[in-house]
């Protein structure tokens, strides 16, 4: 964060309004890779309610997607097409311990092959689960809000500007991601990432 806050004021700025970063550390794996399906295109409270009716009802884990119905599935919460995503995953044979060692790119092309796993949360993953200290996610809504209040934006940046932008903050992109939504909830008292 000091060497983001001396290369940008406001930045800086922000950081003296938020405080201490949580470093919202996760495992990885399968379960993460599923908690993300989740959560996408979904709010924050939505995420968290269906992921806590998974978790009732034991369906977390591949083996327990595996043996449950769309039925089983679908009483949980999840759409028909969060159900197609969450089987694919469970077919996609990914080595999750092999992702720990491998580059940020080798990490998202390998990810984005799974239907349902886009861009967004390969990097999701990456920061959060892979603890990468140099990935951005530019198409988290919340992200690009955070900048466009920060940085006095007319419009939020779209996904290509902000990526571009980001480029200024490598190599630690993560960081400046954290912040951006530590500085989201400041500014509009709700989370931006589950």
């Amino acid at each position: 964060m000091s060497h983001l806050g001396a290369q940008c004021p406001r930045l800086a700025r922000a950081y003296t309004q938020t405080g201490r970063l949580p470093l919202r550390r996760r495992p990885d794996g399968f379960e993460q890779l599923l908690s993300a399906i989740v959560s996408q295109q979904v709010s924050v409270a939505s995420a968290s309610a269906i992921w806590g009716r998974m978790t009732t009802a034991g369906l977390t884990t591949r083996p327990q997607i595996v043996a449950a119905s769309d039925d089983d599935l679908r009483a949980v919460g999840l759409s028909r097409q969060k159900i197609r995503y969450t089987r694919a995953l469970c077919d996609a044979g990914i080595n999750y311990a092999a992702l720990r060692n491998a580059p940020n790119e080798e990490v998202i092309a390998t990810l984005i092959q799974v239907p349902g796993i886009g861009t967004w949360t390969a990097e999701i993953y990456s920061m959060f689960s892979l603890g990468r200290a140099d990935v951005f996610a530019p198409g988290d809504l919340a992200l690009q809000e955070a900048v466009r209040i920060l940085y006095d934006l007319p419009d939020r940046p779209n996904e290509r500007a902000l990526r571009q932008m980001a480029e200024q903050w490598n190599p630690w992109r993560s960081v400046a991601a954290r912040l951006l939504w530590a500085y989201y909830r400041l500014t509009k008292d709700r989370e931006g990432i589950r």
